[in-house]
């Protein structure tokens, strides 16, 4: 039997298929992707709130909490709860004011006690006067300063509780010696003499507490018992009369039984803001002082 073998012939419509050559897979690693940050130099992350002028970097959790509770304090002030008024009871609080009348009608009070006083009361003034610093751009007041001074609290109830309280306004009264009287910034006419040099001021012989507000003082120490390192009002509780009559209270009682005139150049202000220097020649009619802290 013969076996028959036939050849297959490839098909003419359809082409052979071409080789593609694989590339070389590449070795998987456990490498992050990246992320590439630019700077932005066109704007800065610090940032100048303008309700409590505290500048802050934006961005940073630290920075943005500490604004977050300063601002609050500068705008509504902080509370005086039930601890404290019942630390005031057996502590050297003195209420040396009461029924105290604002301008907008509501009636608060006024107490005082030693700026080194410590437990929950304490606590609550180092507070404060932390937030107080903050918004005046101020140094901190040393140890030898608080134990000479006393802190002046203006406490108004809350609208929502009567039994609750807010300090609305603080100053630190200081006692002092001496002290400088402040330069007027222009002659009077009658005193003012195109024809002789020494009838206008010397201002080379004056001490520079503000050159850019024109504020000189003449640099001879003068007896002066009363000085205020720290005077603040929030900014929500402002222009009612909460700092003059803070003022007012301070240099009543400050020394027992011998009440201060600021008319009469017996208290002093440290380097006042432009805030401070309104109510400096308000309440003291152009007579109070300056001494260095």
């Amino acid at each position: 039997m013969t076996r028959v073998y036939s050849a297959r012939t490839p098909k003419r419509d359809s082409p052979p298929k071409k080789r593609v050559a694989r590339k070389p897979s590449t070795p998987k690693t456990n490498q992050k992707t990246l992320t590439q940050l630019h700077f932005v130099l066109d704007s800065s992350v610090l940032r100048t709130c303008p309700l409590c002028v505290l500048s802050y970097t934006k961005g940073a959790p630290d920075d943005e909490a500490l604004h977050r509770t300063h601002c609050g304090r500068v705008q509504r002030g902080m509370e005086w709860r039930k601890e404290e008024e019942r630390e005031a009871l057996k502590a050297s609080v003195n209420e040396v004011a009461t029924n105290v009348k604002l301008r907008d009608g509501s009636k608060g009070r006024i107490i005082c006690f030693p700026a080194s006083l410590a437990g929950k009361i304490g606590t609550k003034f180092t507070h404060l006067l932390e937030t107080i610093n903050l918004a005046l751009a101020s140094p901190p007041l040393t140890e030898s300063i608080l134990k000479s001074s006393k802190a002046y609290l203006f406490l108004l109830p809350t609208v929502s509780n009567s039994h609750r309280e807010k300090i609305v306004g603080c100053v630190i009264a200081q006692r002092i010696s001496t002290a400088m009287a402040i330069a007027p910034s222009e002659p009077s006419i009658s005193e003012y003499n195109p024809d002789s040099a020494f009838s206008r001021p010397q201002t080379q012989s004056l001490v520079a507490v503000d050159a850019t507000s024109g504020l000189f003082c003449h640099p001879t120490p003068l007896p002066t018992p009363l000085g205020i390192p720290r005077l603040f009002v929030p900014s929500a509780h402002r222009r009612q009369g909460i700092a003059t009559r803070l003022l007012s209270a301070a240099a009543a009682t400050f020394i027992h039984g011998c009440p201060l005139d600021p008319t009469k150049g017996q208290v002093a202000f440290t380097q006042p803001t432009e805030g401070g220097c309104a109510v400096m020649e308000k309440w003291g009619k152009g007579f109070v002082r300056i001494y260095e802290e």
